[in-house]
């Protein structure tokens, strides 16, 4: 008997390590998936800003909305991200910023400077959405950070579609691989929570 519950219990944990492995291998694929349509505006997830301007990640984030915007795959951007510890302007703030000096149109963004996590990013620029008659829209972030973005934006109900950076700021498997674990977590936990 001792030996079956071991054996069980061994099958238990190859399965639990093939499901990760394969949760991560569709992370990475999804990656990928970068669909260029018309839609009616791009939602940028927040990232860090440092001295009142966008980290890399953010950087990247909205060189990518604005080349969206600039060649006519949007008509709006929809910037989000609260104020973190320390900061004076919430990530949106300094999104906007950033998309206006690069030649954006101050009423083609909108702002939602509240939220804290991906799922409040998503949340409330729905909201904004539905506001302002916008029914498509492409979410953009790192390539990693793309398939459990989708998987909440559709879960709220959005026509949402995934085009993420081509410039991430996370180029080598040293920043990539970190990356990668922590969104198989959250994966997980959303997973386990929806």
């Amino acid at each position: 008997m001792p030996g079956k519950w071991k054996r069980w219990g061994w099958s238990v944990i190859l399965l639990c390590v093939l499901y990760v492995l394969y949760t991560a291998y569709s992370i990475a694929a999804f990656a990928k998936v970068n669909e260029l349509f018309r839609t009616d505006a791009a939602i940028v997830l927040g990232a860090a800003v440092i001295e009142n301007e966008p980290s890399p990640v953010l950087t990247e984030r909205m060189n990518h909305a604005i080349w969206l915007y600039d060649n006519g795959y949007v008509k709006k951007i929809i910037v989000t991200g609260g104020m973190g510890d320390g900061d004076s302007l919430s990530e949106a703030e300094v999104s906007k910023r950033y998309a206006m000096r690069h030649g954006v149109r101050e009423e083609d963004v909108f702002l939602e400077g509240k939220s804290k996590i991906t799922e409040q990013n998503l949340q409330n620029a729905y909201t904004i959405s539905r506001e302002k008659q916008i029914s498509t829209v492409t979410i953009v972030s790192d390539p990693l950070h793309m398939k459990r973005a989708l998987r909440m934006a559709e879960d709220l109900g959005m026509d949402a579609y995934s085009s993420p950076t081509q410039t991430s700021a996370y180029r080598s498997w040293r920043t990539k691989l970190p990356f990668l674990l922590r969104e198989v977590f959250f994966y997980f936990g959303y997973q386990v929570q929806a």
